[in-house]
């Protein structure tokens, strides 16, 4: 465990302020707000302070003051926009999470016997296996101290955990298949991190159409954007902390034209289009007809080129072969449900 950083010293003293007060201040600092009512509402039901990060994208270099003829719609609409980003980008992590869950309790089960995790031998970590047994407990101690689920007809049909509690006490814990569907990404991620033999991690990366080294370091990302888009956090120019490995592998889809990682608005390697980039190539193995990529394409389609920038894609981001292979291929429904 790292040792924890510093704090400051200086004493909080801003009073809170009413609605039409930082809507005033809002003005104060250029932004223009043609409707005093309409913007307070927006206040009212999603904060000032969860704005304000959306009204920052819009300063022209001087502290705290925007850019000339910068509207409230327009930091509206950039909200928007990063919400939508948001359930786009949670759509294809759900996607990886559930295909993550599959192979590893799939090809673990199959190797080691439907309880494998409780076997210690299987682990590198010990304390990682330890993490996973006490939150698989702490699910089956939830769900009996709830009130027993009851069906109401013949398409009606109870919890898997709660027909294993109530029918079955050898083993005590269920089979990972079961077990493992009640589990967050972050458990998920810990026990495949805490797997003692690198033949089973490459078994179950090879599924999702990477090895392990790149699964480990991309599972580290896709569960830190993850939580920032459950917790509806600002995505689209976020500091994420955490950024996926470059595949050096020819075998791993990737971008082909290496000089995305040059020039831009910063260093894009530090930005979400890697994510992104990463969560399509797993998608191309899992999903393969997915129109995920053609609904990121639309989505970016008319957003000022400071967007683009502030999530580090490079201009004509869409002609690499790795994204115009999906944005212009087929396209297969049931593939997105």
């Amino acid at each position: 465990m790292p040792k924890p950083r510093g704090r400051g010293t200086a004493v909080y003293t801003k009073p809170p302020l009413s609605e039409a007060d930082l809507v005033a201040r809002w003005e104060t600092r250029g932004l223009t707000v043609p409707d005093h009512e309409r913007a307070q509402r927006y206040l009212r039901h999603i904060g000032y302070f969860r704005l304000s990060g959306y009204v920052r994208s819009f300063e022209d270099g001087s502290r705290d003051l925007v850019r000339p003829g910068t509207t409230f719609d327009d930091v509206l609409k950039l909200y928007i926009f990063d919400r939508r980003l948001r359930l786009l980008v949670l759509d294809a992590i759900e996607r990886v999470e559930v295909a993550l869950r599959a192979a590893l309790t799939n090809h673990m089960a199959v190797q080691h016997g439907a309880n494998w995790y409780e076997n210690p031998s299987l682990f590198a970590d010990p304390g990682a296996q330890s993490k996973l047994l006490s939150d698989i407990d702490k699910l089956m101690g939830y769900q009996l101290v709830q009130p027993k689920e009851k069906t109401s007809g013949r398409h009606t049909f109870v919890s898997a955990l709660e027909y294993y509690l109530t029918h079955y006490g050898t083993p005590v814990r269920p089979p990972s298949w079961l077990a493992f569907e009640e589990l967050t990404i972050g458990a998920i991620r810990t026990a495949y991190t805490g797997l003692g033999a690198t033949s089973d991690q490459d078994a179950i990366a090879k599924t999702l159409g990477v090895n392990k080294d790149v699964l480990l370091s991309w599972l580290a990302c896709f569960q830190r954007v993850r939580n920032i888009c459950a917790h509806h956090g600002r995505l689209w120019n976020r500091g994420i902390g955490v950024y996926p490995m470059i595949p050096k592998s020819w075998a791993i889809k990737w971008l082909v034209d290496p000089s995305w990682q040059m020039g831009g608005n910063g260093n894009r390697r530090q930005r979400l289009y890697p994510v992104l980039v990463a969560l399509q190539t797993i998608l191309y193995t899992v999903s393969p007809h997915s129109s995920w990529a053609s609904r990121l394409h639309a989505l970016l389609a008319d957003q000022p080129k400071f967007v683009l920038q502030g999530m580090g894609f490079p201009e004509d981001w869409a002609k690499d072969p790795f994204w115009a292979e999906r944005i212009n291929g087929d396209k297969d429904e049931i593939a997105d449900l």
